[in-house]
Formats: structure tokens, sequence, C-alpha cells
């Protein structure tokens, strides 16, 4: 769903509860990726994409809220985590290798700025001030999905559970009495754990280079769109965070693969409750101030 697999494991009791409470997050995550995933024509963030430069739209109040938590995101980025990066995205196409020359880059860039989106909280009303502006929910939805996953968990009586999609995760409770052990993927390993971070009840996100993407001439072409290029952002081949709210993990992942390890950083810096592990482009670890450096194992 949303061009990622979505999995939801969890224990319970009763194995026709524990079966029921799994299909009830599959048909949340369904609903949403109807409501919000670009690879729908018949979605209502395609509807948008077709008709808000023409005219303002009413929209849910359920998507109109995420594009306003996205622009609220972009405020505190200052433009690092833009939905309209889709003016360029669309132009990608990671199975088939193909990307946009330069000239379809530049002509995009102008089409790339949250400040085009002007919405009415009255009427719950999204339109695009620019023509050619188009919007994709792809660094904030799948947080939202594993949030409204665990939601739903949670009001089925369900109390230890993890729920993914992507590189998002929630973490419902502990392990049965022991912390869930999250894995941050080597970048440039694959199969291989970097870092394992021991965690519960927590989201956790990672944006990284290596989810979709092709190398050419020695240059990896990710999806992962620096608004203020056009061009895939470099520096740094992952960045996770950890908080208590995965809508926030996800975006924020973005933002500070975007921004880089040291503006990122401080930009964590200044968030209660939010924390990140960042990897650059030659392989250093880098933390954030609230995380304490996990000790080497002693030599034998």
């Amino acid at each position: 769903m949303m061009g990622t697999e979505v999995s939801v494991y969890l224990w319970s009791d009763d194995r026709d509860t524990g079966q029921a409470a799994l299909e009830a997050v599959y048909r949340e995550a369904d609903r949403i990726d109807r409501l919000m995933s670009t690879y729908k024509d018949d979605s209502e963030i395609s509807n948008i994409n077709r008709q808000a430069a023409k005219s303002a739209l009413v929209v849910s109040a359920e998507l109109y809220g995420l594009i306003r938590r996205s622009i609220e995101i972009s405020e505190l980025t200052a433009g690092a985590f833009d939905i309209t990066y889709e003016s360029v995205g669309q132009h990608f196409d990671f199975h088939k290798r193909q990307r946009p020359n330069e000239g379809t880059v530049a002509d995009e860039l102008l089409n790339i700025d949250y400040r085009y989106l002007q919405l009415d909280h009255d009427s719950n009303s999204v339109g695009f001030t620019q023509p050619g502006v188009l919007i994709n929910l792809g660094g904030i939805a799948k947080g939202y999905v594993v949030e409204q996953g665990v939601r739903v968990l949670r009001s089925m009586g369900i109390s230890n559970a993890i729920v993914t999609a992507g590189g998002d995760s929630r973490l419902l409770g502990d392990r049965r009495g022991r912390p869930w052990m999250v894995g941050i993927r080597d970048p440039r390993k694959d199969g291989k754990v970097a870092i394992s971070i021991p965690l519960a009840n927590e989201a956790v996100s990672t944006s990284g280079d290596y989810e979709r993407f092709f190398d050419e001439d020695g240059v990896r072409y990710h999806h992962i769109i620096h608004p203020s290029t056009g061009t895939p952002a470099s520096g740094v081949h992952s960045a996770t965070v950890f908080g208590p709210d995965a809508v926030t993990t996800d975006a924020l992942s973005t933002s500070v693969f975007v921004m880089g390890v040291d503006s990122g950083l401080r930009m964590i810096a200044s968030l209660p409750n939010y924390e990140s592990i960042v990897i650059d482009a030659t392989g250093q670890v880098y933390f954030s101030s609230g995380l304490e450096q996990p000790r080497k194992p002693a030599a034998e």
C-alpha cells in the first residue's frame, strides 16, 4: 500500500480476536491508501492535484488535517520538508531507471514551494496558487498509517504490537516485558543492521537513500528530493527519528535527511521528546544530544 509493504505483529490471548485485529488494521491501511495514494487516480489527493490549481476544493477533514500538519513541518524545517516536491518527483521512475533532465528539473523547481498551498480552515478547502503544483504525502502518510493502525489495535484491547509501513514503525507497549529491539539498517549492506535500539511504546521512522533508487555513472538517484534543488538530497545515507507520534517522526526523518547532519540534529535538539540517529555519506554515525552513544564491546 502506498508503494510499500504494511505489516502487523501482535499478541492476543485469543486467536480469533488477534486475527480480527490484524484484519482491522489492514482495512484501515487500505482506507487511507485509497484516500491519500498518488498511485490511485481516484484517490482524494489525486483529485486535488487535478483540480486545486483551477479552484479550491473542499476535502475531507482527515486529509485536510494531514496537509495542514505537513505545512507546519515545512515551517518548522524552513522548507526542508515540502509535499510539493511531487512537481519534480513525478518525473522519476525508479523501476525503469528514469529521471528528469536538467531542463525539466529547472522548470518544475518553480512549482516547489509549500507556500503555494492555500488552506481555508472554515471550509476545509485546499487550493494551489500556482499552476503546475502537485503534492505527495509519501513523506508523512505512512507514519499516519502506522499511527492509525495502533489506534485501531488499542481500541480492540491489544496492548503489545508493532505496525510497520516501509521505514515507519509504531510500537504499542513493549515486547511482553522486554523492549522491542529496533534495528537501523546499514544503508550500504543489504540485510545488515548498523545499530539496534531498545524501545517501547514509541514511534520510529527511517528515511534512506536505499529505499527507491538506481545508480547511474557513480551517482545514486533516490526518491528523497531536496526542495531547493529539485534533485535527490545528498550527504546523508539514512536519518532515523524516534518520538511519541509516527506522523511527526515520518516527516522529521525526511527533514533531517534533507537538512544534513548539523542542521538536522540542531533542529531535533529543539523538539522535546524527539531524538535522531544519522548515518552520513561516509558511513559515520551521529546521535542527537538526548541519546547516549552505545558503548563498543570490550576487547576480548
